[in-house]
């Protein structure tokens, strides 16, 4: 009888765990407790004594009150993992947010093209779903071929393979289809640079880095190759093909430099745990003081705060990128320094928690700035190219108002001149911020001097005509 007992409160618990849990893992404890005397025996029935516990403290507080009244307590832990839907399942495989970063990278490189949309949008959505399909096929692969290490490591013990949610034939099966379609659609919809570049990246992905992380710490830098590459091809799909332009350029070695802190950062946070999984990373390899990890991720936030100005030296944004990237990029040379002189957890997860955000503030920042949107279109009209344009001026000239020589213009003590105040006010904003670098910058920049200069001629011409003592008749 006590032993039908038991079973009955086993079957009841378990079908419990799985009817309401709220969580992805259920802990059923059981306890049995035995104690013995010099006279007598007495052992008493096992009974449920938890099901589905609050917290992981509370069942720490539990068992350690319990075991010290009465140390011969045995307990006997049961897990049970929660069904996952299948729909979860092949987002796992796809890895979703990873796609979901692919895809904002890739429009951002469309976007930097300038437009026309009105007659592009059928190209930006063949591009953007054609790149995150091939980014999941990629995934998928990785994942197929990884499932064992996968399974050794903590934070990947979750993915679909590792739980059995998802059969290898399945998984196959959807990282050949998503290939298909992926490249496909960018075939049909975009351009053979671009699809080249896509198909390319699932080879890359799937076969070299997935091939080298157990091999060489070299991977990491293959790996941000393949992070580079989506905001390339949006620019390539939005021109038609042009690789080598200098906006692909400065995208691509965005997404590249940006990678090295990010993933440096995350491998050193779970370095154990990639070394259970037996893979290559730099942290593992490194010395006891991690010097090479803390010169890698603040060499790379130094090479990423170079960017903005190569950017604004070529032409392809204003200089007002680049004096808001020293404020940007102040800060994620500040925790990358912070790293280098105390390398702890703590420390690299704020490398890794300021690049999340640092990102999609660089492109933000990048579109917001980029001198496409101050050329004149010969083509027809693009009623979304227009709106764009006018939204990103509107926000230019709200950050115009607070510059620092546009308040000076704004205040002059010339009250008498307002035309030449006028004539200030114009070219100023030729060359506001601070121009240099490019060649539309420097000419800005001549014509307000120019104008500074006729300006004080006249100020003086109408100075000196009010001290000069009236003629006499």
């Amino acid at each position: 009888m006590v032993f039908t007992r038991v079973l009955l409160l086993q079957r009841q618990a378990l079908r419990q765990s799985w009817k309401e849990a709220s969580s992805s893992v259920e802990v059923l404890r059981y306890k049995s407790t035995s104690s013995s005397s010099s006279t007598a025996s007495t052992t008493t029935t096992p009974t449920l004594s938890s099901v589905n516990l609050p917290t992981a403290s509370d069942e720490n507080e539990h068992d350690a009150a319990t075991d010290s009244q009465n140390p011969n307590t045995t307990t006997t832990t049961v897990t049970v993992m929660k069904p996952t839907s299948l729909t979860k399942a092949y987002a796992d495989l796809a890895k979703a947010r990873l796609s979901a970063l692919v895809v904002s990278t890739t429009a951002c490189g469309f976007l930097a093209a300038g437009g026309p949309f009105s007659t592009q949008l059928t190209l930006l959505g063949s591009c953007v779903v054609g790149t995150a399909l091939c980014s999941s096929s990629a995934a998928a692969w990785n994942q197929i071929f990884e499932v064992s290490r996968d399974a050794k490591m903590k934070r990947t013990q979750q993915r679909p393979l590792v739980q059995g949610s998802l059969t290898l034939t399945q998984a196959r099966t959807a990282a050949v289809l998503w290939g298909i379609g992926g490249v496909g659609l960018l075939h049909v919809g975009t351009d053979p640079t671009t699809t080249m570049l896509g198909l390319g990246n699932i080879a890359l992905y799937s076969g070299l880095y997935t091939w080298m992380k157990p091999r060489t710490i070299w991977n990491t830098h293959v790996g941000a190759l393949v992070g580079a590459i989506p905001p390339v091809m949006g620019w390539t799909a939005a021109t038609g093909g042009s690789l080598f332009d200098v906006e692909a350029m400065v995208l691509g070695t965005t997404l590249f430099l940006w990678q090295m802190p990010h993933f440096f950062a995350l491998s050193f946070m779970h370095r154990q745990d990639y070394a259970r999984g037996g893979f290559q990373m730099v942290p593992i390899s490194d010395n006891a003081n991690f010097d090479h990890t803390a010169a890698l991720i603040t060499r790379y936030a130094a090479y990423l705060a170079a960017v903005p100005f190569v950017a604004t030296f070529t032409g392809v944004t204003s200089s007002m990128f680049a004096l808001e990237g020293i404020a940007l990029n102040a800060y994620a040379v500040h925790v990358a320094h912070q790293f280098s002189r105390d390398r702890t957890n703590a420390n690299a997860r704020k490398v890794f928690l300021t690049s999340l955000w640092y990102l999609p503030t660089f492109m933000m920042l990048f579109l917001l700035h980029s001198r496409v949107w101050d050329e004149e279109e010969n083509k027809e009209k693009d009623a979304v190219r227009e709106w764009i344009a006018d939204r990103v001026h509107v926000i230019r000239e709200a950050g115009r108002q607070v510059c620092i020589h546009e308040k000076a213009i704004h205040h002059s003590d010339d009250k008498n001149d307002s035309s030449t105040n006028a004539a200030l006010l114009e070219a100023s904003k030729q060359a506001c911020p601070v121009a240099f670098g490019s060649a539309k910058s420097r000419e800005g920049l001549e014509i307000l001097k120019r104008r500074a200069s006729e300006a004080a001629v006249v100020a003086t011409a109408v100075s000196l005509n009010q001290e000069a003592p009236p003629s006499s008749s």
